[in-house]
């Protein structure tokens, strides 16, 4: 060690002692024990624990972070999670109990459940458990308006308003707690929540994520009692190569050696292969009505877990509901915005691509913190926008009075012959030799969602969301459809629709679409992005998106293709704000694997894929249509 850092481990550990001899030096918290970065936390708030009865008897834990100054009176801030409170015990003291550092120092009660069935907290878990009108059934509504209702009669100090943030799952029952939300409930902020399992997180319209393949035991089993540890087996992979190991997995049938029976989850998902009622009950989105509560959807652009989420609940508070309601979607990854440590001269990256710098702070300092002081304090005003949408290409930030804008116009890009994309509807008949471009597709050689290389175990796969698709480009299995280079910017806001007109030569068909933005062959380098990356013709992935082919008429009611019939497929693509720059080209995507993010789809037709034999996946010949009658095209919205 030289002498520079061994000052350094000295100063640290002078600091760290200091530290903590102040946290420790509180009268009523001697026994308080050390946790890394606590001490903060340990010097400003007291920690007690309680078990909140519900209506039907069942207690669930709860932890109640105080401040220690007790001359006026607080907010709650309640954050409700399947994935532990924990430390547990009152003398331990978790680093993080509020939403950022800077809403810590400003002072809450800070409050976080258990929720029903999960460590700590008695009862039976249930994954996205139904809303139910009725009183007399227990929902996470019912479970909420509870323990809002004890804390505000029983937290010593509050000032009989609550609010709710939650990120993920924790994000799905801030929004599930809207229905028949308890009066005191006045501000909340789901973020990155989860909102239909059908269109989201495990699935996207209706194609299984084969990558959460390894999260599956986490939702899946019971605990037998209140439990301080985890209870739920990993999932034995036996290899540190994820690709090698989905394509030997072959069929999905053969994932059930990984699950013991008790698994409910892969269960569930095995079962219900359909959108049936079974996923339909469990969709919060129907629910989102008669709200007072003021609400602020948070959620990223680049949020490979739960992008469908926010755009929908907000969606559907702003339909059905006259309360205030935002959305704030930013260039982030899941939950990024809520990092802390981050330099201010720090730049985000998603994936290997540069981003921007202070994109944390901002949120946190300028929009979050001020959202809960003016409803739950009534300090400074209420935030000034309906949307604030971080444009991904032009790099920087935008105010909305509504989303997607009301002064957006839309247009459609035509594919055509030739790999071209633009403006003008193609006029060859269905006859023509151009009339359509075909590909191969085998299951046995699939494309994968990014670089093989790059492709790892992990719990939801993030980066690969800003990829740079040239590897893609170059295969034969995937249709590219590209635009001249723009005279002028075009900025795209909103949701957009890929309509596909096409065949297979089999009976069944996933069919997946990318936007991608393709630089100049002579454009500098991106600050902060990784060293390897060619700037010049960069193709970035803006926004993917899949159907399984079987859905295109119904979730509900699948039904195959028939062969070399051609057959229309509406595929939605979730929103984006996106600025194309002068010089840039548009290009989409169409290819029918995305291996091994979505799992393989047969292409021979059978009821249930979880129940495919290896021996049902053949090769098929598919075919994207572009001709006067079978236009193939995607529909954008574009501010002017």
């Amino acid at each position: 060690m030289n002498t520079g850092n061994k000052s350094m481990c000295i100063l640290t550990r002078f600091v760290f002692l200091v530290a903590f001899a102040l946290a420790t030096s509180f009268a009523g918290h001697a026994s308080a024990q050390q946790f890394p970065g606590a001490e903060r936390i340990i010097a400003a708030y007291q920690k007690t624990e309680v078990d909140i009865p519900m209506r039907d008897g069942i207690k669930l834990h709860t932890t109640i972070y105080s401040p220690r100054d007790t001359s006026k009176k607080y907010p709650i801030m309640l954050n409700r999670t399947p994935y532990s409170t924990g430390p547990y015990g009152e003398g331990r003291y978790s680093p993080r109990v509020g939403p950022s550092a800077i809403m810590e120092d400003q002072g809450y009660i800070f409050v976080h459940q258990d929720v029903r069935g999960r460590f700590m907290s008695e009862g039976s878990y249930d994954n996205m458990r139904p809303n139910v009108d009725d009183e007399k059934v227990v929902d996470e509504s019912s479970d909420t308006y509870d323990t809002i209702d004890f804390l505000v009669k029983r937290v010593r100090n509050n000032n009989g308003k609550v609010g709710m943030w939650g990120i993920s799952y924790p994000g799905f029952y801030c929004a599930a707690a809207l229905p028949n939300h308890h009066p005191a409930l006045v501000a909340s902020t789901p973020q990155a929540p989860i909102s239909d399992f059908f269109f989201d997180d495990f699935h996207h319209h209706g194609a299984y994520l084969l990558s959460y393949l390894s999260a599956t035991n986490t939702f899946g089993y019971q605990h037998n009692g209140p439990t301080q540890r985890k209870w739920y087996p990993e999932v034995a992979m036996g290899t540190k190569d994820a690709w090698q190991f989905y394509l030997n997995m072959g069929s999905l049938k053969n994932a059930d050696q990984l699950f013991e029976e008790k698994n409910e989850f892969w269960q569930q998902l095995s079962n219900h292969p359909n959108y049936d009622s079974f996923w339909q009950k469990r969709s919060i989105l129907p629910h989102l009505k008669d709200i007072k509560t003021n609400v602020l959807v948070v959620g990223g652009f680049y949020d490979a877990e739960d992008l469908y989420g926010p755009l929908n609940i907000y969606r559907s508070i702003e339909k059905n509901n006259d309360t205030f309601n935002a959305i704030i979607m930013g260039p982030w990854e899941h939950g990024e915005w809520a990092r802390r440590g981050v330099r201010p001269d720090q730049i985000y990256t998603v994936g290997k691509l540069g981003i921007d710098k202070g994109l944390q702070e901002f949120y946190q300092r300028q929009v979050e913190a001020p959202f809960f002081a003016h409803f739950l304090k009534g300090e400074g005003a209420a935030p000034e926008f309906e949307a604030m949408m971080y444009d991904t290409g032009a790099r920087s930030w935008k105010k909305f009075s509504k989303w997607p804008p009301a002064e957006s116009k839309t247009i459609k890009q035509y594919f055509g012959a030739g790999g071209k994309l633009g403006s003008e509807a193609p006029q060859s008949n269905a006859n023509a030799d151009d009339a359509f471009t075909e590909f191969i597709s085998d299951p046995a050689n699939p494309v994968p969602y990014r670089q093989q290389s790059d492709i790892k175990f992990r719990f939801t796969p993030r980066e690969f969301m800003t990829d740079d698709q040239r590897f893609a480009t170059a295969r034969p299995d995937v249709l590219s459809f590209v635009s001249d280079p723009l005279e002028k910017p075009m900025t795209l806001t909103g949701d957009m629709l890929a309509h596909l007109q096409v065949s297979t030569s089999q009976s069944a068909a996933d069919w997946i679409v990318k936007l991608i933005d393709v630089y100049p062959d002579d454009h500098p380098f991106v600050e902060g992005s990784d060293a390897g990356i060619k700037f010049g013709g960069f193709q970035g992935l803006v926004r993917s998106e899949t159907i399984r082919g079987r859905f295109r008429n119904s979730y509900e009611k699948p039904e195959p293709f028939v062969p070399d019939e051609v057959a229309t497929v509406d595929l939605p693509l979730q929103d984006v704000c996106y600025t194309f720059k002068p010089g840039h080209r548009i290009m989409i995507h169409v290819q029918s694997t995305f291996f091994p993010y979505i799992d393989r789809n047969p292409q021979k037709y059978v009821p249930n894929i979880f129940d495919a034999d290896d021996a049902d996946f053949v090769p098929a010949t598919h075919r994207v249509y572009h001709n006067a009658d079978n236009a193939s095209w995607i529909e954008m919205k574009v501010l002017e």
